[in-house]
């Protein structure tokens, strides 16, 4: 038996869509809205979304110290700040950053007797959602799909580890989600670049783990679709609403698709060497997807499964598709060129390893890797090669 749970309560799609949050409900209407940094403000977009608002009779206040990262001590920082506000409404505005830190915020807002991450790390059950506030999210860029997810990346800055708060019965999935396309117009290329490439590792990862179920295969296959088909035209120009449109559906339908599925290798990976070097998340996804692809090919029934996606889209090589994608869009080859202490790296590789191995996503890889294997599949993600 498994349980699904196909996105959020209400999604808004395309042009327009922020005009929606007009629609939100709530006797004392008081927007809280949780951004990572003031970019959103600057670009004029947080007063699109809280003219729609105020217009409906909200009150609103904004908070803009989320990290790239977002660290536990922000989450709490941010509570704080929610809890003396009153909210009846919390918005996740921003990329995936800013929507993680939402939901995590929202969780110890809604529960103040919480006060560290294991209090709300599986398997205990998050004791309060929804008694407070309700969750809206609203994707500045097409990647993470947290729009649609039940999970929260949260950063321990101490332990250098990342942590996925999450509700297996889907609790934490937003109640509302608006994909507007506007917003996602002035993304700079390289982030269009890597969070779409995040987009498309969720869809690819959610395809062949062991988890994979037919409404979880649905949504995958139609957000690498989507993905492939736009990612090249987002990324050369920017400004084609349409190409933009359909790049947050296969983020948000990527998102639906490991929510009710899992991921892989290639997560593990990436979650290591984000939180031990603070590479952002989706450049560290793109980097290392090709590996994780070369390692699962290896196992017949994953390469049957990519042969599958590659057909979708023309392609007869899963692999040679993704690669011939990240050219055009100059994704760095090796983790090397974007964290450039090989000694530190070397120093710590035995670190990284058991890291990857502790990893929430690793027990769902297609293929588990030995020990070994691990060790080398990071130094050929570092080095390019095998070694």
């Amino acid at each position: 038996m498994y349980g699904i749970k196909l996105g959020c309560g209400h999604m808004y799609c395309g042009q327009d869509a922020v005009k929606a949050l007009a629609e939100l409900t709530g006797e004392r209407k008081r927007a809280y809205i949780v951004m990572s940094g003031t970019i959103q403000q600057e670009l004029g977009q947080l007063k699109m979304v809280t003219d729609v608002l105020e217009g409906a009779g909200f009150t609103c206040r904004s908070y803009t110290d989320v990290e790239p990262e977002p660290s536990f001590q922000t989450v709490l920082k941010g509570a704080a700040d929610m809890a003396e506000f009153a909210p009846n409404w919390v918005i996740g505005f921003g990329g995936g950053s800013a929507m993680d830190a939402a939901k995590a915020m929202w969780v110890f807002y809604e529960n103040p007797e919480y006060k560290e991450l294991e209090d709300v790390m599986p398997p205990n059950e998050i004791k309060n959602l929804r008694v407070k506030a309700n969750l809206c999210c609203i994707p500045t860029s097409a990647g993470t799909g947290s729009e649609a997810t039940r999970a929260a990346l949260i950063k321990d800055t101490v332990k250098k580890k990342k942590y996925s708060i999450r509700c297996m019965k889907g609790r934490l999935v937003p109640d509302v989600a608006v994909l507007d396309p506007i917003f996602t117009t002035t993304m700079p290329k390289g982030l269009t670049a890597s969070s779409g490439m995040d987009a498309l590792t969720h869809a690819i990862e959610s395809y062949v783990t062991p988890q994979a179920n037919p409404y979880s295969d649905a949504m995958a296959m139609a957000s690498f679709r989507y993905g492939y088909e736009n990612l090249a035209e987002c990324y050369e120009h920017g400004d084609n609403l349409e190409a933009r449109a359909n790049m947050l559906a296969a983020s948000c339908m990527g998102g639906i698709a490991f929510s009710n599925c899992a991921l892989g290798i290639v997560h593990s990976i990436a979650h290591t060497f984000g939180a031990e070097y603070g590479v952002p998340h989706g450049l560290a996804n793109a980097i290392v997807l090709p590996y994780g692809l070369r390692f699962n090919m290896e196992d017949p029934k994953t390469a049957k499964r990519y042969g599958e996606l590659a057909a979708l889209v023309g392609e007869t090589d899963l692999l040679e598709a993704v690669m011939k994608l990240r050219r055009r869009i100059n994704v760095p080859e090796t983790m090397r060129e974007v964290v450039k202490d090989e000694a530190d790296v070397m120093a710590k590789l035995d670190a990284l390893v058991d890291k990857a191995f502790a990893d929430v996503c690793t027990p769902f890889t297609p293929r588990m890797p030995s020990r070994e294997e691990m060790r080398s599949l990071i130094l050929e993600v570092y080095y390019g090669e095998r070694r």
